[in-house]
């Protein structure tokens, strides 16, 4: 897509009233990106841990050319603007990286602020990067800022939010503290200029009790898939054969 596409992604994300959040459900591969556009979704957002899976790989070990080809047959597939979830940006240049991305169709990405050891980057220098990445891409890419203090055991918004200050100074459109409690998102609502995604696990709040925590776009990372994959082996156990010591030799 083009800057235009970008614009209206960006679009999506303002303007929303109070407990009306985007919901961004994330697609593995372009059939399940045509599923999810089809019931009525205005944007996806792919999620690499679910991609990684899909292609046979562990989360944050999928090779770039192969996670930047999937990403391209999402957005192929759909009308609607697609997020695509680029990890830590694979140590790219960032002119290159927002090259790959936009060449794969994506409007919008996601950049996080650990390594794929664990360990959180630098706010300040992560913060740098993102300024490059803003520089290079113009209005051509909505750009999500994860913060991982939380889902590297920093507890506590003090952390979160003094990450997304710098983030959101640097140029980030949207701050991402994935793994925050509900009970924390008033308070970074309250302290982040811009909107706030928060994640949605399978077995906590709903969306609707995230959104009027102060959420202003909900994504799922790979809790489809995952249970996407759980009704499949339930459907597979409804005629799968019987065990060894059953069939035939």
């Amino acid at each position: 897509m083009t800057v235009r596409g970008a614009a209206a992604f960006r679009a999506l994300h303002h303007g929303r009233a109070p407990g009306d959040p985007l919901v961004l459900p994330g697609p593995w591969d372009a059939a399940s990106a045509r599923v999810l556009a089809d019931a009525g979704f205005p944007a996806l957002a792919t999620p690499s841990a679910g991609v990684a899976a899909a292609l046979g790989y562990a989360d944050g070990r999928t090779p770039p050319d192969e996670m930047f080809a999937a990403v391209a047959r999402i957005a192929r597939a759909v009308d609607v603007p697609v997020s695509a979830d680029v990890e830590g940006g694979y140590g790219l240049p960032p002119k290159e990286l927002v090259e790959r991305i936009l060449e794969a169709g994506a409007v919008g990405c996601n950049l996080e602020d650990s390594a794929p050891d664990g360990t959180l980057t630098d706010p300040r220098r992560h913060a740098d990067r993102l300024a490059e990445v803003r520089a290079a891409a113009g209005d051509a890419l909505f750009v999500n800022a994860r913060v991982d203090t939380y889902l590297r055991g920093v507890a506590g918004p003090g952390p979160a939010l003094e990450r997304a200050a710098l983030y959101v100074a640097a140029g980030a459109d949207c701050v991402y503290p994935i793994g925050a409690p509900p009970e924390h998102l008033p308070l970074l609502r309250a302290g982040i200029q811009g909107p706030l995604n928060a994640f949605a696990p399978a077995d906590g709040a709903s969306v609707a009790e995230l959104g009027a925590l102060g959420a202003t776009r909900i994504t799922f990372g790979p809790g489809l898939l995952r249970r996407t994959t759980a009704a499949l082996a339930d459907i597979a156990a409804e005629f799968a054969p019987a065990g060894r010591e059953g069939r035939p030799g």
